[in-house]
């Protein structure tokens, strides 16, 4: 702003009376404006040769910096990373309780007059030599020390988070209702007689035999093979399923229910427990086309390795 006041309000020339020339009068000449330079000519290439030359100067401290920082804070260690977190912790903690007792303008003055003194190719020399004979030869000790501290300190041996899946076995009775039940497909859905699937009159989605199941995508097995739910009536309970007729013992199947005249008064089988949705009519009711049971089986996330790149786009 100094050089736009000097040039509305000019000083006097030498051979003047400085009486009759007064620097506290109006402005004696108009604001300068700054008009951009015209194609072609010297000033836009020089322009944009700064311009190239400062874009490359930021890309190069860009790149430096992400070099530097990046390892330490993407938890590509866990460990180290860990330890930078809380080192930052502590320091955020000790900052709000001492932070009245730091004399912030000295440090500020001295950080900004340390960052224009390392523009000096003089001072960048002498940094430079310094560094090599003072701080390169502890460097490795130092290093040591602190993975020595990381090793000892940073415990990572959380086991790795562990879910429960589920698969159902359906089975289709073949040949009436006398006819003889056959394994028809393993599915994410028990495919009762209130399902959407049904109700839409759509066939069961899965898989036609029990090897094809796979795991859900990021986890792997965790047990060598499928276990059959033995408390059939819970999962049913849960899911409010109705219209099927559940077994507490044996293969603990649920089959559907669907009515029938010729099925009154006939008591339940042994070890069959009737589902909440017939239970409370009128007992007329026969074995329906389609039976499920459920299949449980342990999984874990799996862990991702250092070298494998993830795109989330």
């Amino acid at each position: 702003m100094v050089p736009a006041y000097l040039f509305r309000h000019p000083p006097p020339p030498p051979t003047v009376i400085h009486s009759t020339y007064s620097l506290n009068g109006p402005p004696l000449a108009p604001p300068r404006t700054i008009r951009p330079a015209a194609e072609m000519s010297k000033d836009f290439f020089r322009n944009m040769r700064d311009l190239q030359n400062s874009m490359d100067d930021f890309s190069t401290l860009h790149d430096t910096i992400l070099k530097v920082i990046t390892p330490a804070t993407n938890f590509s260690n866990e460990a180290l990373s860990s330890t930078v977190f809380v080192f930052l912790f502590v320091v955020s903690c000790a900052l709000f309780i001492t932070s009245h007792l730091l004399p912030w303008r000295f440090m500020s003055l001295t950080l900004c007059w340390t960052s224009i003194a390392l523009g000096h190719p003089s001072v960048q020399q002498f940094v430079l030599k310094s560094r090599e004979s003072h701080i390169r030869p502890h460097e490795r000790k130092a290093k040591s020390l602190l993975d020595s501290w990381v090793a000892q300190d940073i415990i990572l041996d959380a086991p790795p988070e562990s879910r429960e899946v589920e698969i159902f076995e359906l089975q289709k009775r073949k040949g009436g209702r006398k006819g003889e039940w056959e394994t028809w497909i393993f599915g994410p859905s028990p495919y009762d007689p209130l399902s959407p699937q049904r109700i839409a009159g759509e066939r069961p989605k899965g898989t036609r035999f029990f090897e094809d199941v796979c795991a859900p995508k990021g986890w792997e097995w965790g047990d060598k093979k499928w276990v059959l739910d033995l408390g059939s009536r819970e999962w049913v309970e849960e899911r409010m399923v109705q219209g099927v007729e559940v077994e507490v013992e044996g293969e603990r199947w649920v089959t559907d229910l669907v009515p029938d005249e010729e099925a009154a008064g006939s008591p339940p089988k042994n070890g069959r427990v009737v589902g909440p949705g017939w239970a409370e009519g009128s007992g007329r009711e026969a074995i329906g086309e389609w039976r499920r049971r459920r299949w449980i089986r342990m999984v874990r996330r799996k862990g991702v390795s250092s070298n494998n790149n993830i795109n989330n786009e």
